[in-house]
């Protein structure tokens, strides 16, 4: 942004970019934690993290970003920066959330989803990419997971449009005898392989994950992957390899907020300019009781009212 800006005929130093986005970040930090609390409210919360490298004396420190993707009921991506991949940051955010968690094996999660009593759906994304990195070792084993891995997919992309109670019959009539085949043909090539055989790992990783892996059976309103949220890592992703670190906590905690907002405005297809134009210069004078209508989906309904009433009020000529 430094050498767009001075391309551009004027120079702002990155150092005052930060000051400002810092500042931004505290101006909106109560509308972040009240869209953190509304995603605490879904049925369903999908969760990923990722590295994200932080200044520190000497070398950078290992940090991470996490995200936590709420439901349609509750439709708000919220990121959340921590020191550490430790449990403490799933088990701060997720403090009272006790319905569904939707995530990779990492075993962060587990201390969380034990002392919380959730469900932990898996992700059959990562149980297919197991066999597909193996594919090598093992090709016809691994063309045949996947066969029945892309069956699954085929039910869900029938059911896409359902609702969540015809979702569940169609899975619990189609996609429950698959996975009972699928579970039959893993043990059997559980027997086969030599443990330390590639596809052996594949396979024990689709096994330890299964009952995790079939929560989406039993649910329709669970998605049979976590790419919901591994797209949203993606833009962490990007951002690290375009800044390469953040310079110290403040600033990974300003870019969590900032990356949430910005998210959850093109979740809902919002102009984030135009988004926090509006934001910047009503927020300071919005009451703690109305922080709701400036969530990005609500701005939204109420930007979209007010262009249509502008409209019926505008004379027309003849």
């Amino acid at each position: 942004m430094e050498d767009i800006f001075e391309r551009q005929g004027f120079e702002i130093a990155r150092a005052t970019q930060s000051v400002w986005c810092g500042d931004v970040a505290d101006l909106v930090e109560p509308l972040y934690e009240f869209m953190a609390t509304q995603v605490r409210k879904s049925h369903v919360v999908a969760t990923d993290e990722t590295s994200l490298p932080m200044l520190s004396p000497g070398q950078t420190h290992p940090a991470r970003m996490w995200v936590y993707v709420g439901d349609p009921d509750y439709p708000y991506n919220v990121f959340d920066f921590t020191l550490s991949r430790g449990r403490d940051g799933p088990a701060q955010f997720l403090k009272d959330y006790n319905q569904v968690l939707l995530a990779d094996a990492y075993g962060g999660y587990n201390g969380v989803v034990v002392t919380n009593q959730m469900t932990r759906a898996g992700c059959w994304a990562h149980g297919r990419r197991k066999f597909v990195d193996a594919e090598k070792v093992a090709p016809e084993i691994a063309r045949e997971a996947v066969e029945w891995v892309r069956a699954l997919y085929v039910v869900e992309k029938q059911a896409k449009e359902a609702s969540v109670a015809e979702r569940f019959e169609v899975r619990q009539q189609q996609s429950a005898p698959i996975l009972a085949q699928l579970r039959e043909r893993l043990l059997t090539w559980k027997e086969q392989l030599l443990p330390k055989h590639p596809m052996a790992e594949a396979v024990n990783y689709t096994l330890g994950q299964w009952q995790e892996l079939n929560v989406f059976c039993s649910d329709g309103a669970v998605p049979i992957d976590n790419n919901v949220s591994e797209r949203e890592m993606k833009r962490v992703v990007l951002s690290r390899k375009n800044s390469l670190f953040v310079g110290n906590a403040r600033g990974g905690r300003t870019a969590a907020i900032l990356a949430s907002l910005t998210s959850t405005c093109r979740r809902h297809d919002v102009d984030p300019q135009l988004y926090f134009t509006q934001l910047l210069m009503n927020l300071p004078q919005t009451k703690m009781s109305q922080l709701s209508e400036w969530l990005p989906d609500q701005w939204k309904l109420r930007h979209a009212q007010r262009l249509a009433n502008l409209q019926s009020t505008t004379p027309t000529t003849s």
